[in-house]
């Protein structure tokens, strides 16, 4: 081997090392965080459709559909009847018997609202501490939101947040710029592209 091409294989071997030491903490996270992503511990509960629960209607309603409505929807919580229609991409909350919009629940109609859809998992949700218009704190630390129109109900915890967080350590989403995040995405690529084609470049080095 000259002393060129000793030179040559001695600067990629420094790359290689160098560019190895530089991916350490992102193959780190990626296997780890691939691992729990594999696994899912948790992520029943963590991502659980919370659903405003629905009663059987105490009373027959009739609703005579305007010609925009192009879906209608009748149900019945414990706060009464509920109307909810589609029309051109919008989703309006309307009283059944008026046909105008329903008015938002009132604090003691959100509990109400919330305590029966928690009934079926108390120990995640535990009781209601705070409530801040239609989005509300619980005792274990869930945070709960109400969309009025549409009648459904999201809920992120503990775990929601920290499952959350693991997929942005995953992806290289290391700041609050999306910007910087898709570049550091390109570079963690574009590194462990350059350490596998420096790896096969090095094995299949004939030696002399």
């Amino acid at each position: 081997m000259t002393n060129k091409n000793k030179n040559i294989e001695m600067k990629s071997r420094k790359l290689h090392k160098l560019i190895g030491l530089t991916l350490v903490l992102p193959m780190l996270g990626w296997t780890l965080t691939g691992l729990v992503f594999f696994i899912k511990p948790g992520y029943q509960e963590a991502y659980e459709q919370l659903s405003v629960k629905r009663h059987p209607l105490s009373q027959v309603l009739t609703v005579a559909p305007k010609k925009n409505w192009q879906e209608v929807r009748l149900v019945n919580t414990i706060l009464g009847a509920h109307l909810l229609v589609k029309s051109s991409h919008k989703v309006e909350h309307l009283d059944p018997v008026s046909q105008l919009a329903k008015p938002a629940p009132t604090n003691l109609q959100f509990k109400a609202l919330l305590n029966d859809a928690f009934s079926d998992n108390k120990a995640r949700y535990g009781d209601i501490e705070h409530v801040n218009g239609l989005s509300a704190q619980t005792s274990t630390g869930v945070e709960v939101t109400l969309d009025w129109q549409t009648l459904k109900l999201s809920q992120t915890g503990q775990d929601t947040k920290l499952i959350n967080l693991l997929y942005q350590v995953h992806y290289l989403q290391w700041t609050p710029f999306k910007g910087i995040n898709q570049l550091l995405g390109v570079i963690g690529l574009l590194l462990l592209i350059s350490l596998t084609v420096l790896g096969v470049r090095l094995y299949m080095k004939p030696r002399s």
